[in-house]
């Protein structure tokens, strides 16, 4: 991957959770989006993989394994952005109170960014489709665009390396 594609990336990335953060704040059909504590974790792996593309960009040395970390926080991302939609098709599963919020509202980053990383709204809650997904459904979908994208890129280039080598 060059340079650019990793900015590329990391842009996107953060755009995503600027649009989340958006959709907190402003809200979309008269409702405000409340992130709730697998958005928060979603948040995170999105800022893991921005934060980890910029390195790859940066530091050329540690390219592959900054390029690593990505996929993996791409793969964190699949494996949390999934569970909610299935909590979604599945709300008779959720409690109503979550400990996870409990948990993640003691970080920290909770109490320094609340506008980013404090979770009180609810897993299982339906909100307004946009254009006709749920966000935790968007998410899932831009998180295997992204995990599909890092992880092509990084066999190809293994492929490259090992006949150039």
């Amino acid at each position: 991957m060059r340079q650019s594609q990793y900015l590329y990336i990391s842009l996107l990335s953060l755009g995503l959770v600027a649009f989340a953060v958006i959709l907190q704040q402003v809200g979309y059909q008269g409702v405000s989006f409340m992130p709730c504590p697998l958005c928060i974790l979603q948040r995170v792996a999105y800022l893991g993989v921005a934060l980890t593309c910029l390195l790859a960009a940066r530091f050329s040395s540690a390219r592959k394994l900054f390029h690593g970390l990505a996929i993996i926080s791409a793969g964190y991302g699949i494996s949390v952005a999934g569970h909610q939609v299935w909590l979604l098709s599945h709300p008779e599963t959720s409690c109503g109170i979550d400990p996870l919020e409990t948990w993640i509202n003691q970080f920290q980053l909770a109490n320094l960014l609340p506008w980013l990383f404090k979770a009180d709204g609810l897993c299982s809650a339906k909100l307004p489709a946009i254009l006709g997904l749920q966000v935790p459904e968007w998410s899932l979908f831009w998180f295997a665009i992204l995990f599909v994208l890092l992880l092509m890129s990084f066999l190809r280039n293994l492929k490259h390396r090992s006949i150039s080598a």
